[in-house]
């Protein structure tokens, strides 16, 4: 579909990259990976056409359909959702008109015989059959379809874009380009602005009906759910890995590992060669070979290592005082904004130490509650903050409050106190502030660049609660890596709103999940919640437990006697505590099961390293585990099967 050849590209003395060849083809699901600045964002704009290289050709067919998001675009404020998405069929109503066009020609014309009618009857027929193909008589469900997708409500649709806020607002945009079905999808960073439940849609659309896509994220989860192969620009070059993205991370390990050997060798033949040379030059007996040795060094091309990040560098939140036992407690929280309920009844309880994740599409609370807890707006109920708290807030617009005179290096320094001053350049150097970068104004910074500058200055605060709001929307892997091994040896208490499932993963032991102005809370990590979600189906139980709440047959009260609307009523809480209990132990069950899932793949995983091939104690406790597995498979089909029997 997109062919490029010898591309190149200059923005200084030294080139992005260079000598780039490579094909993009039907079905191809491209993650373009590299660090900040490598030049993911550009080659993106050159193979859309809307920037040239310095040289080399993209070859785009005639007949292929490109569709670009870019990270910052300007969005249109003059139509309702389902206007601005209708844009996306431009073509299809251009099309519709020459169609009325060319049959009102044919109704009106009487030359029947001639040459000219007979291709205008073929045009009118070819043009139709297109029309139709294209799905001209169902695009309105398509529209509506993808909005849904993407996290809208129906009744949005209606409403004007100007009422959204820029992430929703990139929501429509990128639902115009899906709709627009083009050839090539490029995308770059589409899941900034999104929640868990779209990424996961997002990541099935791709799966199943793009064409071919080349795409930019940070998201780990998302790009190795999506891609079957990984172009990666390092050192001014771009690597072609025919695999994933999890697969490519152990080829590139396995790839550096030869490269540092192949150039450690290099230079011990290049250190032997030199002091051959410095040994024997003023010997006329060796005149001959130490020539031969001058132009044998003059030869060798210098073996490049690729470019590795800073993520196995280590960082720690300094000491704080210690907090009260409970740092948050809500009691019947509730907020609203005019007749719209955001939540009610809101009952919570944080403890010293755990790490909690706010989860939920957009819309439904979780910054509300942030800003609750952080005493910025009112509500009611009863909200205490603990003994000792001191607060650590990174908002999703904390860049704004960066002070713009001052450099990236001063902005750490005034914050950072002892030894870690000494670690200011290793610090910034792990966020892409390395080298000349820390001496740019903060003025000059783009918002990415700002929000991860303010992450840092948190960093480096004496905190023991902290709340990060979206942390990771303008973050690296590396920089992501970096944060999440800080915030796990934090000895406070943590809230991320996060939809980074990757970046929550193994961080969070409880999600509060926001939804239908509800909180609910899940023990467990994030996959043990999306895995609970998608298994168990809390929606319909909630419902089964309703309902199974409620009597089954309506009741005379004037015919019924207190003594029986008493047996009655023990009946029922005899029931609802069965119904409970039964509950209870098929959460234990899928809690046990998740566990020694995890605890297999990690005996997978050790036992592939050939140093633990023949590793007995793992193989015996692979048999074991994968046999508790099994049975506890079967007993929690049994729990289930006596949980739907109680509950209907």
């Amino acid at each position: 579909m997109i062919s490029v050849e010898s591309l190149r590209v200059e923005f200084g003395v030294k080139p992005l990259f260079a000598d780039a060849s490579f094909v993009v083809n039907d079905r191809d699901r491209i993650a373009l990976v590299g660090k900040n600045g490598a030049g993911k964002s550009t080659l993106l704009k050159i193979l859309c056409g809307l920037q040239q290289p310095t040289s080399g050709v993209v070859s785009v067919p005639n007949d292929t359909t490109i569709g670009y998001l870019p990270q910052v675009m300007i969005l249109q404020d003059n139509t309702t959702v389902r206007q601005e998405a209708q844009k996306a069929f431009a073509d299809m109503t251009k099309l519709k008109a020459r169609i009325d066009k060319m049959n009102q020609q044919l109704a009106e014309r009487t030359d029947y015989e001639s040459d000219e009618y007979m291709a205008l009857v073929e045009k009118f027929t070819q043009e139709h059959e297109r029309y139709m193909m294209m799905g001209a008589e169902n695009y309105e469900a398509e529209i509506e379809r993808t909005l849904v997708g993407l996290g809208f409500q129906r009744t949005d649709l209606e409403r004007p874009t100007s009422e959204f806020s820029g992430g929703w607002r990139m929501r429509i945009e990128l639902a115009k380009i899906l709709l627009q079905k083009p050839d090539v999808l490029l995308l770059d960073e589409p899941t900034n602005h999104l929640d868990i439940e779209s990424i996961q849609w997002l990541e099935q659309f791709l799966a199943q009906s793009a064409k071919a896509v080349v795409l930019v994220s940070h998201d780990r989860a998302f790009i190795n759910n999506v891609s079957n192969r990984t172009l990666e620009i390092s050192c001014g070059r771009i690597i072609d890995y025919k695999v994933k993205y999890d697969e490519y991370v152990t080829l590139r390990k396995e790839r550096r590992e030869q490269q540092l050997r192949a150039y450690e060798n290099q230079q011990k033949e290049i250190a032997e060669m030199r002091q051959f040379i410095e040994r024997f030059r003023y010997q006329a007996t060796k005149a001959v070979q130490v020539q031969q040795k001058v132009k044998q060094l003059e030869k060798i091309v210098p073996i490049e290592v690729d470019e590795v990040d800073n993520s196995a560098m280590h960082l720690k939140f300094p000491p704080c005082l210690r907090s009260g036992d409970y740092p948050v407690i809500c009691e019947d929280v509730a907020k609203s904004y005019g007749d719209h309920t955001v939540f009610s009844n809101v009952n919570l309880t944080i403890k010293r130490g755990e790490k909690v994740a706010f989860v939920g599409k957009n819309g439904e609370g979780k910054s509300t509650l942030v800003k609750c807890i952080m005493g910025e707006i009112p509500f009611e109920g009863s909200l205490k903050i603990g003994h000792n708290i001191q607060i650590g807030y990174f908002a999703q617009n904390q860049a704004q409050l960066l002070d713009e005179s001052l450099t990236v290096f001063q902005t750490i320094d005034y914050v950072a106190k002892g030894e870690i001053r000494l670690r200011i350049n290793d610090i910034l150097g792990a966020f892409m502030f390395g080298g000349e970068e820390s001496d740019k104004k903060v003025k000059v910074l783009s918002g990415g660049e700002r929000s991860r500058l303010a992450m840092i200055r948190l960093l480096l605060e004496p905190v023991n609660l902290l709340i990060l709001d979206e942390p990771t929307n303008h973050l690296d892997m590396a920089s992501k890596d970096v944060l999440k091994e800080a915030i796990r040896a934090f000895d406070g208490t943590a809230i991320v709103v996060s939809h980074d499932r990757e970046f929550l993963d193994g961080l969070v032991t409880k999600v509060y999940e926001f939804g239908g102005g509800n909180v609910k809370e899940h023990l467990g990590g994030i996959y043990d919640f999306l895995q609970s979600k998608h298994i168990s189906e809390l929606s319909e139980l909630q419902v089964a437990k309703s309902s199974a709440s409620i009597p089954s047959k309506t009741r005379n009260t004037s015919d019924t006697s207190d003594t029986s609307n008493a047996q009655n009523y023990a009946e029922r809480k005899e029931q609802q505590k069965r119904v409970r209990k039964a509950e209870k132990a098929v959460e234990e069950s899928e809690r046990k099961i998740s566990d020694m899932e995890r605890r297999l793949k990690e005996l997978d995983n050790l036992l592939m390293k050939p140093e633990n091939a023949s590793n007995m104690e793992f193989v015996t406790e692979y048999t074991s585990t994968k046999k508790a597995l099994d049975e506890e498979v079967e007993r929690w089909e049994k729990l289930s099967e006596e949980l739907e029997l109680l509950s209907n």
